[in-house]
């Protein structure tokens, strides 16, 4: 029988989509006359989101279904956890666009236009946001509660008031100058956070990260000093010469762990103190080196043609500049992303870390897949020195930048090893370095934001493990209701008895079988 919502003309989806857009920013511009500009947003996204939900019901259902293949779309989970989540995310990526918005434009434009991004995000989240997706972002949420509040119960105990203390943090993080670097360090921390979560990939922990880039940073500065060359040869040469250094470093421990079966973690580690000391020996005077200053030395200064020009940083109200080569690391994001789900090598690569007798078994070469996850790390490795080198030092030196390795590891851990997942996680790694960075002025340790990185890293993984296991049970569980509901269909009342003897109990045709689920 069919309900009153089965007569409704449906709404298609592009028509829905933009009636939301248009109700959110109306919304938002009208209350903006009346309200503060973030008060505005939240109502008009709002808005766009209850059009949205009250809407659903007429709108064409998109194949939007989890990673098992269940439909989720209905369910309790979908409706207690999807549905809240996607309304946060839509608000939250709605005031953080405006905000940045409001540096260059005037308020009630940045409002609108931040309320069109939260309010299109309404109808996308809300139609297509998966479940295990939703616990993901609910995993993250709590894990940062856990770090505030372990942090704030430090400051406590330290005679220090919590909300002063991050209020201080925000207000200094946020200052553009600060956004500006906290860009700078992101790409750093990004390269290396991907050179890491290659190796994740395959169950291989590639600590040398820090070796890798520093030698691989040393012999392309020098290549650089030495040998001039017009632009853009000298870049294009220090970028392969980094690439070529890093891969092979990384190969190393790639060649012992399957000639030999050396563990990875044994080998990169002994492999940091050796190029520790290869860095030390060839950052001499009587050898690569030159006299930087009194107190320092470095490989020769590179001409101002080696240099990757800065993107001026003014649309953020800085007179800063961005390293130029963080569009590098986004195409080294982008060609991670590639690889992983668009390549044969991406497959295999993921196969071969969640089973690696299951790879064997279907053909795949599992040792050639540990040597050369090894030396993809350590190619992309060598690169995370380069944005500092050609974007600011233009020397390597004895203050050279060190222990980006160790932080990419935190960040490949908070950010899943997933593309997107890093960006944010090496932002919010570098906002808390950055905004400590104004506690010493205010008598307050600046190892608070330390405990506060650690914290957060530490509950990451261990809610995420947790979120891990229930998602699975609940997709088994899903499937087994599936299943159970299309395994039996009962015959209809009255229906002749079948042929096969007096009681019924013959075997039935095909035909007889039609009904059934096969």
């Amino acid at each position: 029988m069919k309900t009153s919502s089965d007569n409704r003309r449906p709404l298609p989806g592009p028509a829905a989509f933009a009636i939301a857009v248009v109700l959110g920013a109306g919304v938002t511009f009208a209350l903006d006359l009346a309200l503060l500009w973030w008060a505005a947003l939240i109502i008009g996204v709002t808005a766009a989101f209850a059009f949205v939900a009250v809407t659903a019901r007429i709108v064409p259902p998109e194949p939007r279904v989890a990673a098992a293949g269940t439909e989720e779309k209905g369910t309790t989970l979908h409706n207690t956890l999807v549905v809240p989540t996607a309304l946060v995310l839509s608000v939250v990526a709605g005031l953080l666009s405006a905000w940045l918005l409001d540096l260059q434009l005037i308020e009630p434009v940045a409002a609108a236009v931040g309320a069109v991004i939260g309010s299109a995000l309404t109808f996308l989240l809300f139609h297509r946001l998966s479940a295990l997706l939703a616990l993901s972002f609910a995993a993250v949420f709590a894990a940062g509660l856990i770090a505030i509040a372990v942090t704030a119960l430090v400051l406590v105990l330290s005679g220090i008031a919590p909300m002063a203390t991050f209020s201080r943090m925000l207000e200094y993080g946020t200052r553009p100058d600060s956004m500006v670097q906290i860009i700078n360090d992101s790409t750093t921390y990004y390269l290396a956070a991907v050179a890491v979560a290659i190796g994740f990939k395959m169950k291989l922990f590639n600590i040398g990260v820090d070796g890798q880039y520093r030698l691989a940073a040393l012999l392309s500065a020098a290549v650089g000093g030495y040998l001039i060359l017009p632009p853009p040869f000298s870049q294009i040469l220090m970028i392969v010469v980094a690439v070529a250094v890093g891969g092979a470093w990384a190969g190393i421990a790639g060649y012992l762990k399957v000639a030999r079966g050396v563990s990875e973690v044994i080998s990169t580690i002994m492999l940091n103190a050796i190029a520790t000391g290869i860095t030390a020996y060839l950052l001499s005077t009587d050898r690569l080196a030159v006299q930087i200053s009194t107190n320092n030395i470095g490989t020769p200064p590179l001409p101002e043609s080696s240099w990757v020009p800065g993107i001026p940083a003014g649309f953020l109200g800085s007179d800063r500049e961005i390293f130029g080569l963080v569009f590098l690391a986004v195409a080294v994001g982008v060609g991670y992303s590639v690889m992983l789900n668009r390549t044969r090598f991406g497959f295999e690569l993921r196969a071969t870390g969640q089973s690696q007798s299951a790879a064997e078994a279907s053909g795949i070469n599992v040792k050639k897949m540990v040597f050369l996850s090894m030396l993809f790390s350590g190619m992309v490795a060598g690169l995370v020195g380069l944005p500092q080198l050609l974007g600011n030092a233009h020397y390597y030196a004895l203050d050279f930048p060190t222990g980006i390795g160790f932080i990419g590891i935190a960040i490949a851990l908070l950010g899943r090893n997933h593309p997107v997942g890093i960006v944010f996680a090496a932002l919010f790694w570098s906002f808390l370095t950055q905004a400590a960075n104004i506690l010493p002025f205010d008598n307050i340790p600046q190892e608070i934001a330390v405990i506060a990185q650690a914290t957060i890293v530490l509950t990451v993984v261990v809610v995420y493990e947790v979120v891990h296991r229930w998602g699975r049970r609940y997709q088994q569980q899903q499937i087994g209701k599936q299943l159970g509901a299309t395994t039996v269909v009962a015959e209809p009342v009255g229906a002749a008895p079948t042929s096969g003897g007096e009681g019924g109990t013959g075997p039935k045709t095909d035909g007889e079988r039609g009904g059934e689920a096969q």
